[in-house]
């Protein structure tokens, strides 16, 4: 049985969206029935088994905003995968305009094939939209043509560019873009927890995702995205990996900002304070490639580059991952706690492990080290062309 909880019939008509509600609809319907969308809303179509995923040809993506950009880093070819990188924005009879920001925050881009099929995805909008405006003008990215959008989590690093990103470009999107996030959770305030640099890390603006005419999507179980790829739902801990809290977040709504407490799970809905984060709302996104197994795309890992992993093995029922990247949420920790997870990447054995964002130079230069072969540098602005 499927069901959609929409303003908009026209919306159940369209290709690849009609499968959308089978689990969760109690707390969705409630929170519907509260007015408190004000506009679309779905549960994504979920995946009961391995054979519900997913094969795709090919399947590139575009760092669109990160923390480095290194200008003069060659583009590769290893084996079936193609590293292309971005350097400078010149043409004939004019100067240079403009050149690719970088910021702490991230912002991929993700175009797959099946076929003649092609859908794209944007994941995440980095920290501002001036850096993520301007780099997705010049990595020539035409955003009338997205298939979805997917928050990873309720960061500001992660969300912060989303409303310039929408004053500018909602015009443009696509009637109803599915717009996935993990769960409610992902709306709830958050303050700063690292020492020294205490106070506010925002609040996603769930007014201004109503206002672009996007359909918010919960994904809080493995859930189908764009037809293409999935969503890993909630991440469970398998391993030692411990989840660190570099914020606190609270419950509750205040002038128009926040998360209702009866979307939350469980054991969080009678919370009146600020908690530590367990990031029970991450996912990680996957692609399955034909032929070479898993894409495994992290954002940041707070629940565990190792538990992200293995949740996407776990639900696409295989053990073979062809590429790992993403933040990986280790510069916080020890080297030794750096050490174990490299061991624990090691078993997986990726084919490719490409480490951004949050991973840190200390854990990037072991995998440099001991996975010479499988290690690639990512850069802003570089594209990871993936084929079967």
């Amino acid at each position: 049985m499927t069901i959609e909880t929409t303003t908009d019939d026209s919306y159940l008509a369209s290709a690849g969206r009609r499968q959308l509600l089978r689990a969760g609809a109690g707390s969705l319907s409630l929170l519907a029935a509260g007015g408190l969308f004000g506009g679309r809303v779905a549960v994504a179509a979920t995946i009961d088994k391995p054979a519900d995923v997913p094969v795709v040809d090919r399947v590139a993506i575009r760092v669109v905003t990160d923390s480095y950009h290194h200008a003069f880093e060659p583009p590769r070819t290893l084996g079936n995968l193609q590293v292309q990188r971005l350097g400078f924005d010149v043409k004939p009879g004019r100067p240079p305009r403009r050149t690719l920001q970088n910021e702490w925050g991230l912002s991929l881009h993700i175009e797959s094939g099946r076929g003649d099929e092609v859908r794209q995805v944007l994941l995440d909008f980095a920290y501002t939209p001036e850096a993520l405006l301007n780099n997705l003008l010049l990595c020539g990215i035409d955003v009338s043509k997205l298939d979805a959008i997917a928050l990873s989590h309720g960061h500001y690093d992660h969300f912060g560019g989303m409303v310039g990103f929408l004053d500018a470009h909602k015009s443009k999107l696509k009637p109803g873009l599915p717009f996935y996030l993990g769960s409610e959770e992902c709306f709830c305030s958050r303050e700063l927890n690292v020492p020294g640099d205490a106070g506010s890390f925002g609040a996603l603006d769930r007014e201004a995702i109503r206002q672009s005419g996007m359909t918010m999507t919960f994904a809080q179980r493995p859930s189908i995205l764009a037809s293409h790829g999935f969503t890993t739902g909630v991440i469970p801990s398998s391993s030692f990996e411990r989840v660190l809290a570099p914020t606190r977040m609270t419950p509750g709504i205040q002038a128009g900002l926040g998360c209702a407490p009866e979307g939350l799970s469980p054991a969080k809905q009678s919370l009146t304070a600020a908690v530590p984060d367990d990031f029970e709302h991450e996912q990680a996104i996957v692609y399955q490639l034909k032929g070479r197994g898993l894409v495994v795309m992290t954002s940041c890992g707070h629940r565990g580059i190792v538990n992200s992993v293995r949740r996407a093995m776990q639900v696409a029922g295989t053990d073979k991952v062809h590429a790992i990247l993403g933040g990986f949420h280790l510069a916080p920790h020890t080297p030794e706690y750096q050490r174990q997870t490299l061991a624990e990447l090691k078993a997986i054995n990726p084919d490719f492990l490409i480490p951004m964002h949050c991973s840190g130079e200390t854990f990037i230069s072991m995998a440099q080290s001991e996975m010479r072969d499988r290690f690639v540098r990512s850069s802003t602005g570089t594209r990871f062309v993936f084929s079967a």
